[in-house]
């Protein structure tokens, strides 16, 4: 018998399609007739762009900058510390693997651990409550990321939660870092490429009125390579033509409305506070923290003496070097750092964009991108 074997075309990462895409976004930046700076807000992006080898084929005169968007990146380095300092009181502390290596301000979560601090990664929020049962042990949740684990980690605490277990949320909500980067006096952004992922949680209606203050578009994008593609050439297209408004090229995926049920959910669980975001400024309504109803699992209120009387870390040497901020503020690309590929690498890292699968030096140094 001969086996017949057909081979499925990927859609999204059609050949033909992807030529006539790039040639529309080339002719797009011609009609600009100037170089077009744009941002998008995901890691996950960075990562599709390189892995496809996508950002070479870009015209010469379009400059697409990753923003704020690698949300291990952007934990604060006391955030960390806090954490360490539980662990080190013999407090067991849950985290997602990204985390584990994030330097804070004198070590890393790893560090804690090496030197016998009990911290153990998670890979779900469902994993975190599964572990509190099993034991009558006090377990810290540090739970990080945007608004797709905000709502994982709001489902927790609203599924009656055992009382061991306390969450220290460093949740960050990253439209309002938008609003810092398109209010920053350097900054030479002309339009934004938001993550598609999130968008399916808020809905692209959130977008609305960010581009009416700012006058700057927003695209919602998925992570395909025509995806992205099509992304780019809306947003060139609308600077080009000087228009400002949101556009969906995500359709598959994300509506207007986003999830109601997730967002009534942060809605319940979280207030937005302001709060620094690493290296980059302290963001208006740009951290979700517990509200007062869940004080009883919020580990900065059940451990504030805990906390209160950890003593100061003393910063790294070389950690002022680091330009991680600039580069999330859309001001540098990684290769602008000095310590890029040299001091700060992927086993030895000095600034938090160099650990995360997320952060735009790591992802440039795994693919040889801006290496001299």
């Amino acid at each position: 018998m001969t086996e017949v074997r057909t081979q499925r075309r990927l859609e999204f990462r059609d050949v033909a399609q992807g030529k006539a895409l790039g040639a529309r976004l080339a002719h797009a930046v011609e009609r600009a007739g100037r170089v077009v700076t744009l941002m998008h807000v995901c890691g996950s992006h960075e990562q599709a762009m390189a892995r496809y080898g996508l950002r070479p084929s870009f015209p010469k005169d379009l400059h697409v900058q990753m923003g704020p968007g690698c949300p291990v990146c952007v934990t604060d380095a006391p955030e960390i510390d806090a954490c360490i300092a539980l662990a080190a009181k013999g407090l067991r502390v849950l985290t997602y693997g990204d985390m584990l290596r994030v330097p804070g301000r004198a070590m890393s979560l790893d560090g804690a651990r090496a030197a016998g601090a009990r911290v153990d990664v998670v890979y779900g929020a469902t994993q975190v409550v599964q572990i509190a049962r099993r034991t009558k042990e006090p377990v810290v949740f540090f739970a990080t990321g945007f608004e797709t684990t905000a709502v994982a980690t709001a489902a927790l605490l609203l599924d009656d939660p055992p009382d061991n277990l306390a969450v220290f949320s460093a949740h960050k909500w990253v439209p309002a870092a938008m609003e810092v980067v398109a209010e920053t006096p350097d900054s030479r952004i002309e339009g934004f490429l938001a993550a598609g992922h999130a968008a399916t949680i808020t809905g692209f209606g959130i977008f609305e009125s960010f581009v009416a203050r700012h006058r700057l578009p927003v695209v919602v994008g998925g992570f395909e390579p025509l995806d992205i593609l099509s992304a780019l050439v809306l947003l060139v297209e609308q600077v080009a033509a000087g228009e400002a408004k949101v556009e969906n090229a995500f359709p598959r995926c994300v509506t207007r409305e986003g999830n109601r049920r997730a967002l009534a959910a942060l809605e319940r669980v979280f207030d937005m506070a302001d709060g620094e975001w690493r290296g980059i400024a302290r963001i208006p309504s740009g951290n979700l923290r517990l509200r007062p109803e869940f004080a009883r699992w919020d580990a900065t209120v059940r451990y504030a003496a805990e906390l209160a009387a950890a003593p100061p870390f003393e910063e790294r040497a070389n950690a002022s070097d680091c330009v991680c901020g600039k580069i999330m503020s859309g001001i540098a690309q990684p290769d602008d750092c000095a310590l890029f590929g040299k001091a700060c690498l992927p086993a030895a890292p000095v600034g938090a964009c160099m650990v995360s699968s997320e952060g735009a030096c790591r992802i440039w140094h795994e693919h040889g991108l801006g290496l001299r």
